[in-house]
């Protein structure tokens, strides 16, 4: 018969083992929503449907890398991890932002906006890859944006445009587990701002089940 001791330690062991499987279910269920909205946005897609941005694979999580704010009265340093719990609609360019700047920053707030009730769960972003100022004439449009001072070197190790084209081309979408996950074409202009908004509002309808406004 199996001493005292024996009893205890083989007890012992099976109340580790049902932790450890009761642990697993826990995360099982909760990254279940997650993978079932993704399932359903990236896999079951209906005939004729089709995604405008380009999906990310695999997917990039955001880095551990400190910023600055890059307007005047903004917070403290942050670190770009803190952007985590919202969806992201992130652009990139130097604080001189040239037409080509001025038009993404204008598509971003515009895809936003046209979000309606549902724009609450989706961030605007703006990278600025240089220490140069921002334009007192691009303030008005940046209110409720976050704007920060992150190297260029640095983002280009997280973001990568299309091949032949420059960061400063595209919009990026980040999920709210803090990955980026789709890049829009480069260049985009008002036609395929239309059909970003379609991918958006699929991504929001498809992630309604874990997501919700604010972080």
């Amino acid at each position: 018969m199996p001493s005292p001791r024996q009893t205890l330690d083989g007890n012992e062991g099976r109340r580790t083992r049902v932790g450890r499987w009761k642990m697993t279910l826990v995360m099982l269920l909760c990254a279940a929503p997650v993978a079932a909205s993704y399932f359903t946005y990236y896999v079951i897609r209906p005939e004729g449907r089709s995604v405008y941005g380009e999906l990310i694979n695999p997917q990039r999580p955001l880095p551990d890398q400190a910023a600055q704010p890059a307007l005047a009265g903004d917070a403290g340093a942050t670190n770009l991890r803190a952007l985590k719990g919202q969806w992201l609609l992130v652009a990139v360019a130097g604080a001189d932002c040239n037409a080509l700047c001025e038009q993404q920053l204008y598509l971003q707030r515009q895809l936003r906006e046209s979000l309606g009730r549902e724009k609450d769960r989706i961030d605007r972003v703006w990278l600025v890859d240089d220490a140069a100022p921002v334009p007192e004439r691009l303030v008005h449009g940046l209110r409720g944006a976050t704007v920060l001072r992150v190297p260029a070197g640095q983002i280009a190790q997280w973001l990568a445009p299309a091949p032949g084209h420059a960061l400063n081309e595209h919009l990026y979408v980040v999920d709210p587990m803090g990955n980026w996950m789709m890049r829009f074409p480069a260049q985009m202009d008002a036609a395929g701002a239309a059909r970003a908004k379609k991918d958006l509002d699929r991504l929001l309808r498809a992630s309604s089940s874990w997501d919700e406004p604010g972080r």
